[in-house]
């Protein structure tokens, strides 16, 4: 009896802000890993979700939506977009039923070229009527004629098993990269600075939750309880008294939320400090944004 073949591959999961990329990913990883919400920019970082059977590993990526950017977050943002369009076994283009074919030509020439193989979704597919759905899949097989189309529904879960299946069929023969009990490659911190962060920005309004980041200070785990003491960075002393709100009301309110999204990511009961800390324009400055886990630029990358 011959040895079954091991499947090893990365699959990035790309395309512009809010087409439902995160909610995709974890749909497709069978956990939640990547934070979701109705807001653009959502996604900052490179996130991998690693799913595992005996003979197949298949890594997949969510990354930022693609975007413009107007100060060095943002450039960093998108870096992490650039950077999956190389490395990839398979790449998932996610749009939706609203968005137009030629939103960000730039980096939709980039995905044109790419040397493997690309399945364009179209998400939302509930959203739009039969006909519609079947206009736009042929102004997209116009756009991106090498790649296979697939309308879905991440939400609902229409056709991601299909997509799943897809993938699975594409993948080269590998060993497995990473070892077969790892859920990802982000650490136990970095899930507490997205959770804070997805509360922040359910919370507060307008440009407030893109001005913020989280650190974690002190994460300390123990049998059944975790502490945990997180900062919060903004850019103006304003927006510090927004976070804080009137009589802490509104940093308890969002403290409450994290929590208990906490413990059940965790498992165990968790102790979550928060404190607000004010650093000027962190968002433009190299040595925050570093600090914070970000990617900075590469000429390299450069779409033009």
């Amino acid at each position: 009896m011959t040895e079954a073949i091991h499947k090893s591959g990365f699959v990035n999961i790309v395309g512009n802000p809010n087409v439902g990329k995160s909610t995709l990913m974890n749909r497709l990883v069978g956990e939640r890993i990547s934070i979701i919400t109705f807001k653009a920019q959502t996604t900052r970082h490179r996130i991998m979700g690693i799913v595992n059977t005996e003979t197949m590993q298949i890594v997949y990526s969510d990354t930022p939506g693609v975007l413009h950017p107007n100060y060095k977050l943002q450039e960093s943002m998108l870096n992490f977009s650039k950077s999956a369009l190389g490395d990839a076994d398979v790449l998932l283009y996610v749009t939706d039923v609203v968005e137009k074919t030629d939103k960000n030509e730039a980096f939709l020439h980039r995905v044109q070229n790419a040397e493997c193989p690309v399945l364009l979704l179209i998400n939302k597919v509930d959203l739009t009527t039969q006909k519609e759905l079947e206009g736009l899949v042929g102004k997209w097989h116009e756009r991106l004629p090498k790649a296979e189309i697939y309308p879905i529904s991440a939400q609902a879960n229409f056709n991601v098993d299909v997509v799943r299946k897809r993938v699975e069929e594409l993948i080269p023969p590998s060993p497995p990269y990473f070892e077969k009990d790892v859920l990802t490659d982000r650490p136990a911190r970095f899930f507490v600075t997205e959770i804070i962060r997805e509360k922040i920005l359910l919370y507060y309004q307008k440009e407030i939750p893109y001005s913020v980041e989280v650190a974690v200070e002190q994460f300390v785990e123990e049998e059944k309880n975790i502490h945990i003491k997180s900062l919060i960075i903004v850019e103006r002393d304003s927006q510090k008294g927004i976070i804080i709100g009137h009589r802490g009301q509104a940093l308890k309110k969002v403290g409450i939320m994290a929590r208990k999204d906490l413990e059940r990511f965790f498992g165990k009961k968790v102790f979550l400090e928060m404190f607000v800390k004010v650093e000027s324009d962190w968002r433009n400055r190299d040595n925050m944004l570093r600090m914070f886990g970000y990617q900075m630029n590469d000429s390299s990358l450069n779409i033009k």
